[in-house]
């Protein structure tokens, strides 16, 4: 109660202002909707009743004493004599982002969101746990690029890292093939000098290791990613698929050879002087020169087609088709006959890829017509190996070898049902936020998401003021605020009747 009483002026008030007659504010924050002039009471004596009484008026309305505070919610609008008004936040704060009265607005916190952890152009980049696989759904082998942070330009960032390192290795190698006077024979013509064979499988070979190393820098996956669905070489599946490559391309291409020798009447010499060497360069060496051409045309360069297209028929159809074209074209056919041979194997193995979910099948095949053709060619002599018959039956015996490549692909079409193949990857697909396990660069460690309201959050009604902490009938406790005060305590005994007049 302040000086001068509810019902009287104040000491120093003027005589015809009215003073305040209600009843007494409550609440811990309520202030007198009138502040006296002149000295607090503190100041000096006490000025005794109002208007000449001789002693204070009873209580009203005949109560029997005067009400105490009452603690709770503020009944008046706020204090009139400087303090922060209750529209907002007080002590400068930010203001909030519920509306004061009306309709609430939806979409955002009442108060405002957190900060954003740094810069908002920056777009969220998902990022594989260890151990997680790195596709979120499931890929057949040509989508394997297509990881979770999946990127346009990884596969020219991978094609022209390959094509430097290459350069590179290349580039060591012609300084042995000059320093030891070999030349390399990439269309495979010259099949009885085995330094020949061995420098140009070696240069070769070269592209295994450079085409991991794509996958590991441009890509940040496994190097196994370039050998199946399954993220490693399935060595189980070597056996099955030699042996019916054997069965089919192997027995067109030998008859292939033997057919052009006994039409042209060429003199078979027999194995060469250095048809051992041979037959160790061949069995050690070609098998990983034909799986260093899968990884590169049917593994990483497929693999870049389709991820580009992104859709697994129309991709894998392109991709086929192309490195097609570009693995004839890289074995340099002296004609349009060699030229198809090479063309349609490049088909089949592409196909075979396809139907198993990785190179196995290919590699098998690449290495079988490969390793036959040297080994019979040897194993007959010079002249029987460069024999040509050319026309009608040169076209025969091409068309002889593309169907021992049909007959391995409808092989590979009716033996897989049985072999338990995995055709697609393994995959995670992780929720909202990267849950579960995963962290999300750039962007909010889970959910809520901001600008979702909290939990337990709900917009105020209409023409209702949004929540604010520390207000109202359920705080735990008055907040403190600088020159407010907490409510006066009651004098020592307690609030009474005053003397009666």
């Amino acid at each position: 109660m302040t000086t001068g009483g509810w019902g009287g002026p104040a000491p120093g008030q003027p005589q015809g202002e009215p003073s305040y007659a209600g009843p007494p504010p409550t609440g811990p924050y309520g202030a007198p909707p009138h502040v006296p002039l002149g000295p607090p009471p503190w100041a000096g004596g006490y000025p005794g009743p109002p208007n000449g009484a001789s002693q204070y008026p009873g209580p009203p309305n005949g109560a029997s004493q005067y009400p105490g505070p009452q603690y709770g919610t503020p009944q008046y609008p706020g204090p009139q004599y400087g303090g922060p008004q209750y529209g907002g936040p007080p002590y400068g704060g930010p203001q909030y982002g519920g509306p004061q009265y009306g309709g609430p607005q939806y979409g955002g916190l009442p108060y405002g969101g957190p900060p954003v952890a740094g810069p908002a152009s920056r777009p969220a980049r998902p990022v594989t746990p260890p151990g997680a696989p790195p596709h979120a759904m499931p890929r057949p082998y040509v989508l394997l690029m297509r990881a979770r942070d999946w990127a346009w330009w990884r596969p020219v960032l991978g094609l022209l890292l390959f094509t430097v390192l290459y350069l590179v290795a290349g580039g060591v190698l012609g300084v042995v093939v000059y320093l030891s006077g070999v030349g390399l024979d990439l269309a495979q013509q010259d099949l009885f000098d085995v330094a020949v064979l061995l420098i140009t499988n070696l240069s070769l070979i070269v592209a295994i290791p450079i085409v991991w190393l794509c996958w590991l820098v441009p890509h940040g996956l496994r190097i196994g990613w370039s050998s199946s669905v399954r993220g490693r070489l399935r060595w189980r599946l070597f056996a099955p698929w030699t042996w019916r490559a054997l069965a089919t391309l192997g027995l067109a291409v030998a008859i292939s050879l033997l057919v052009s020798v006994a039409a042209s009447g060429v003199d078979v010499t027999g194995p060469t002087a250095s048809f051992g060497w041979m037959l160790l360069v061949v069995l050690t060496t070609t098998p990983l020169q034909a799986a260093a051409e899968e990884y590169v045309f049917r593994g990483y360069l497929t693999q870049a087609i389709a991820g580009w297209i992104g859709r697994p028929q129309a991709g894998a159809l392109v991709a086929g088709v192309s490195t097609a074209v570009l693995f004839s074209l890289a074995h340099l056919p002296p004609d349009f006959e060699s030229f198809l041979y090479r063309f349609a194997i490049g088909l089949a193995l592409s196909a075979v890829v396809w139907l198993t979910g990785g190179l196995e099948a290919a590699i098998a095949l690449h290495a079988v017509n490969n390793v036959v053709i040297f080994l019979l060619a040897g194993a007959l002599g010079d002249r029987a190996a460069a024999v040509d018959p050319g026309g009608v039956l040169g076209w025969a015996t091409t068309l002889l070898g593309i169907a021992g490549m049909a007959a391995f692909v409808a092989w590979v079409v009716v033996a897989r049902r049985g072999m338990s193949l995995e055709m697609v990857s393994p995959a995670l697909e992780f929720g909202a936020g990267g849950s579960p396990g995963a962290a999300l660069v750039g962007g909010p460690p889970g959910p809520p998401a901001w600008g979702a309201p909290a939990p337990g959050w709900s917009p105020p009604g209409w023409g209702q003021q949004a929540a604010q902490p520390g207000w109202g009938p359920n705080a735990p406790s008055p907040v403190a605020r600088p020159g407010w005060g907490p409510p006066a305590p009651p004098p020592a005994g307690g609030w009474s009747r005053p003397p009666a007049s």
